[in-house]
């Protein structure tokens, strides 16, 4: 019974510090100047924000923290694969349209819907206001990026006109299908069925128009490949591999694509993933950086490579 009562009593006192956090009634003063929000309705939506501990515990222990043999089937195995075929067949139109105004391929579109949501089947379990009050004024690391972060979803919420306490997102405060940060979702999100609203988080066609168009703004190059698994001769030739050089110079060191490549082919760096069959090298380019301006890591940017190559595979097969 004690137990229970102190489990209970700490439950509360998580939930009535959010509004105390350090910073709160200063940041509320500079939303009232800078932004012309109405005091009172801040005061009221962050007395009924709730601190969670769980998200300082979710970002400070990333899915990328484990070793690529377990990182990657959390996202390239049957469900994500059959699910990615299910959505290009029923988003078929707009995925077409999004790679003939953006350049994208397809694949990569649902490769990162995929890795990000499992196409909008898991948008997040925080509240958005709860996930990004907690990191703005409770993770010191990174208080100023969240800090930022919060005061966009302020100005995007107000945009759109939904209720600040009534939107779910990640643990790190990413809204919708694609999971984009409220800045991205500010910048990059566009209304891709023409309906006069952006919405990613109910609306797939934007969700997909929004991904296309947030790689082609940060650099996305039409044609050119993202990364190609290659065959080493001899490592000890290879030097420094996460360096960028001509792919010719790459080849002189004795690394060959395993398919066969026609035509000119761009400068690339050399990556290594320890698969179950052994290290694997690849070939990437820089559309593979595009892809890691979603998410800064190489374990990220080659699930969606290689989640996108298996959902046009099967697709081609069916």
């Amino acid at each position: 019974m004690k137990k229970t009562l102190f489990l209970v009593l700490l439950f509360i006192q998580c939930v009535a510090h959010a509004a105390d956090l350090p910073g709160i009634p200063a940041f509320i003063d500079e939303m009232v100047a800078k932004h012309h929000f109405k005091r009172e309705e801040l005061q009221q939506a962050f007395s009924r924000a709730e601190y969670k501990p769980e998200v300082i515990d979710s970002i400070t222990k990333p899915a990328i923290l484990k070793p690529w043999i377990e990182y990657r089937p959390s996202f390239i195995n049957p469900q994500r694969i059959d699910g990615g075929v299910q959505y290009w067949q029923q988003y078929a139109a707009a995925l077409k349209r999004a790679e003939l105004q953006y350049g994208v391929p397809q694949e990569i579109i649902l490769g990162i819907l995929g890795v990000e949501t499992a196409y909008g089947r898991n948008p997040g379990r925080f509240r958005a206001l709860d996930a990004l009050t907690t990191l703005a004024f409770d993770y010191p690391r990174r208080s100023d990026f969240f800090r930022d972060e919060l005061e966009q979803y302020l100005l995007l919420a107000r945009e759109q006109g939904f209720d600040l306490l009534s939107i779910q997102s990640s643990y790190a405060g990413a809204l919708g299908i694609p999971q984009f940060m409220p800045s991205s979702y500010r910048r990059f999100a566009v209304d891709f069925n023409g309906d006069g609203k952006i919405d990613i988080m109910n609306e797939p066609e934007d969700a997909i128009g929004s991904v296309a168009n947030y790689l082609r703004q940060y650099g996305w190059r039409i044609s050119e490949p993202v990364a190609l698994l290659c065959k080493v001769d001899d490592e000890k030739r290879l030097g420094v591999i996460g360096e960028a050089r001509p792919y010719m110079v790459w080849r002189d060191a004795g690394v060959v694509p395993v398919k066969k490549q026609d035509g000119f082919l761009p400068p690339a760096w050399l990556l290594d993933f320890t698969a179950e069959s052994g290290k694997e090298y690849w070939l990437v380019f820089s559309n593979f950086n595009v892809i890691m301006r979603y998410n800064n890591s190489n374990f990220y940017a080659m699930s969606v490579y290689q989640l996108a190559d298996a959902i046009r595979q099967a697709r081609g097969a069916n």
